[in-house]
């Protein structure tokens, strides 16, 4: 498994409130995290940030007692989706009390989206309009489903998927992380086919701010990052991210832009 990310203010904003991680455990995990902060200038940054390294340092306490087996059991599967669920409470009563603490930070609140990879299961978390695809042959397949008012309308039959595309209201999000006391995330398993052993890598994920999908169609994205499972180091997907990255600032770069590509 490999793992890089980038980041950029984009083209239409002076300070860049997303924040990202991606790092392996010693116990062979992975643990992606991509946030987007919103509440001003101030507060969207403190809320991304601390949002994720709450997030990061939840998983890490778990990461640091537990030796995932060669095969997940089911009861395997349900602690992984607790941990996951327990690290966005954690997330969530740290930037909602930071808020408490500072009157200026009033309201200030994140999307979250995360993917920890056991072996070759993929536990993915989101709260807000921030994605995961997962890429195979080309063809990205969005694994997350957005808390955006938008989606809200295309779910009830109101709004058709092509004019969400182009809604002035698209960036309303429902649910983040930090605004209330309680926030549910939702949590995907993704249980990949097992490879022959020394077989290259098959599948490539992305964590993505919508910095990038508003400007970046899934056929592109697909199109871009098709040849990731080739590369044989970390550093080799970073341009890959950067070129994400570019492709959003060409088509507008109306917001900050984070891109984060593993492979498994």
């Amino acid at each position: 498994m490999l793992c890089c990310g980038r980041t950029d203010v984009g083209k239409k904003r002076k300070v860049n409130q997303d924040s990202f991680f991606c790092e392996y455990f010693d116990n062979g995990m992975m643990l992606c995290v991509v946030c987007d902060g919103m509440g001003g200038a101030a507060g969207g940054g403190i809320a991304s940030g601390l949002a994720c390294t709450s997030f990061v340092d939840s998983i890490t306490d778990f990461a640091e007692g537990y030796t995932p087996p060669e095969k997940l059991t089911r009861t395997d599967e349900r602690i992984i989706r607790k941990v996951l669920a327990d690290a966005v409470d954690c997330a969530n009563k740290a930037v909602f009390e930071k808020a408490l603490e500072d009157i200026s930070l009033t309201g200030m609140g994140t999307t979250l989206v995360a993917t920890l990879a056991v072996n070759r299961t993929l536990f993915t978390v989101n709260v807000g309009d921030s994605r995961m695809y997962l890429i195979k042959d080309g063809v990205a397949q969005q694994i997350t489903k957005d808390h955006s008012y938008v989606q809200y309308l295309v779910d009830t039959g109101k709004m058709t998927e092509e004019e969400a595309k182009s809604s002035l209201n698209r960036n309303i999000i429902t649910r983040a992380v930090g605004t209330d006391t309680v926030v549910e995330p939702d949590i995907y398993l993704t249980r990949l086919p097992e490879t022959a052993p020394g077989a290259l890598r098959d599948y490539v994920g992305l964590l993505c701010s919508d910095g990038l999908t508003n400007h970046v169609s899934p056929e592109d994205i697909g199109a871009c990052v098709k040849h990731a499972c080739a590369v044989d180091s970390d550093r080799q997907l970073g341009p890959l991210c950067e070129i994400l990255i570019d492709m959003a600032n060409e088509g507008g770069g109306s917001d900050n832009i984070t891109a984060v590509v593993l492979t498994v």
